[in-house]
């Protein structure tokens, strides 16, 4: 995450909150592949990946040069 900071303490960036949300969506997927019955996590994780797809698509249009560069690192594939 501080690899997309522009400065120390920096949350709201919208490459810091792609990250942020990658991570969190990383983790339920993990709790989910032991708790299969889990469908308010299922439900939980369908409106991160939406989150994060909107973020995305703002970055797209507002900074493309960061966009590239979260979606590289992050290995995203869109």
């Amino acid at each position: 995450m501080e690899l997309f900071q522009l400065r120390e303490g920096d949350t709201g960036s919208s490459a810091v909150q792609v990250v942020a949300l990658t991570t969190r969506i990383q983790q339920i997927q993990t709790h989910l592949a032991q708790h299969k019955k889990d469908k308010s996590g299922k439900r939980g994780l369908d409106a991160l990946y939406v989150r994060r797809r909107k973020v995305l698509d703002y970055m797209e249009r507002k900074d493309f040069e960061s966009y590239r560069k979260v979606v590289k690192s992050l290995g995203l594939v869109r």
